[in-house]
């Protein structure tokens, strides 16, 4: 929809408002007749969903307390209808949504978690997610409503609006603070995550791919439980099978958020061969400027801990900007380790570091330069590119004897 005709639907809804039409609607609430109480929550709720400003002027209207009362009302119409315009006002900031929560929507909304009715689920979690989301202390006063274990039931409920919802509110919670990350996976929340990103597919994976990237975010303690919940996998298939790119790109910072940490976080998403589909999406001429962005942070991310070289070693064709990253891995560990220099040569990988091609002087230069110390100086020349070149030449120069 153009800009123009959301400003004019705008427009219209302020046209209302100056109208004093407000507090004919507020008074509906009061009817007796439920389909006059749902008329006139649609219309507070359609107005209040435009702007901050016309959300405020539905709360000065004194509607939020009848909202409130309108959604204990048995008709299950007039609750699901009363629960959208409740998160239609709360969504526009902390100040409006705090208005929502000091009526005593919170422990209401939870409640009906559970309800049999999907539409009413749907709505129900898309309200709690509108207050998690603007601050730690809204986001607390929804944990303290008790909203674990039911909303990690409802992510397997069989509509899949009220599934994706209730991710979305789950991931408004955990985005917070690592205090509220660590109830989400005392709760079972990551398993539950895990299962919900491995079940569903396009936009709905969203959110669920989110969680487990803030939840990792926040702690080495926290990413192991979303690698321990086997949490890389669905992420991986996100990254390489989804068709949009932004859902490909929030799978590869959820992966960079994990392998970050440390080289046991870096070596689970390298043994999982995260780090070559990273950098092929990274590479890939189709894919977006933030899916190639993130996926660069990410692979810069997972290198610079990665100590396991089998793994970096596929990596040694990357472009100069990611190369640099990985020789800078090889140059640390293989200096240390006898074992792991003879593998290098081994897998053909020393010869391919002789195929580098790097400016003179330059930081990556250097540490070709150290690896290449660790070997005796005619290994080096063996598998340098010229070097059978130079043998024919020498054979041409060489005069037998006899």
């Amino acid at each position: 929809m153009s800009r123009a005709v959301l400003q004019t639907f705008e427009e219209y809804q302020k046209a209302v408002v100056d109208s004093g039409a407000m507090e004919s609607l507020v008074m509906c609430l009061e009817e007796f007749d439920p389909s006059v109480k749902e008329s006139a929550a649609w219309a507070l709720g359609y107005i209040a969903k435009h702007s901050k400003e016309l959300a405020q002027s539905v709360l000065d209207a004194g509607a939020v307390p009848l909202l409130v009362l309108a959604y204990q009302e048995p008709d299950l119409t007039l609750k699901r209808i009363s629960a959208s315009a409740l998160s239609d006002i709360a969504k526009h900031s902390p100040e409006l949504a705090q208005v929502v929560v000091d009526a005593g929507a919170c422990v209401l909304l939870v409640k009906e978690i559970t309800n049999s009715d999907a539409a009413l689920k749907r709505q129900v979690c898309a309200c709690l997610a509108q207050i998690a989301k603007h601050s730690v202390d809204l986001a607390e006063v929804v944990v303290e409503a008790e909203v674990f274990p039911r909303l990690l039931h409802v992510l397997k409920d069989v509509d899949e609006l009220v599934r994706k919802n209730a991710a979305t509110c789950i991931r408004e919670l955990a985005r917070h603070t690592p205090d509220l990350a660590k109830l989400i996976v005392n709760a079972g929340g990551i398993a539950a995550m895990v299962d919900y990103v491995q079940e569903s597919r396009g936009n709905a994976r969203l959110p669920g791919i989110m969680t487990l990237g803030y939840v990792a975010a926040f702690s080495e303690t926290l990413a192991l439980a979303v690698v321990v919940s086997k949490g890389i996998p669905p992420l991986k298939d996100a990254l390489i099978n989804e068709p949009e790119d932004h859902v490909k790109a929030a799978a590869a910072w959820s992966l960079g958020q994990i392998g970050r940490h440390s080289p046991d976080h870096a070596r689970a998403l390298a043994e999982a061969d995260v780090l070559r589909r990273i950098l092929a999406v990274y590479l890939h001429q189709d894919s977006s400027e933030d899916l190639q962005l993130k996926a660069k942070r990410a692979l810069k991310s997972v290198v610079q801990k990665c100590t396991h070289l089998p793994a970096l070693e596929p990596l040694l064709d990357s472009p100069p900007n990611i190369l640099k990253y990985v020789v800078q891995q090889f140059a640390k560990v293989l200096p240390n380790n006898v074992e792991a220099r003879k593998a290098f040569v081994q897998s053909g990988s020393l010869q391919k570091l002789q195929e580098v091609q790097a400016e003179s002087g330059s930081k990556l230069q250097e540490m070709v330069d150290t690896i290449n110390l660790q070997y005796p100086p005619e290994i080096v020349q063996y598998y340098s590119p010229n070097y059978a070149q130079a043998l024919l030449e020498k054979m041409e120069d060489f005069a037998p004897k006899g």
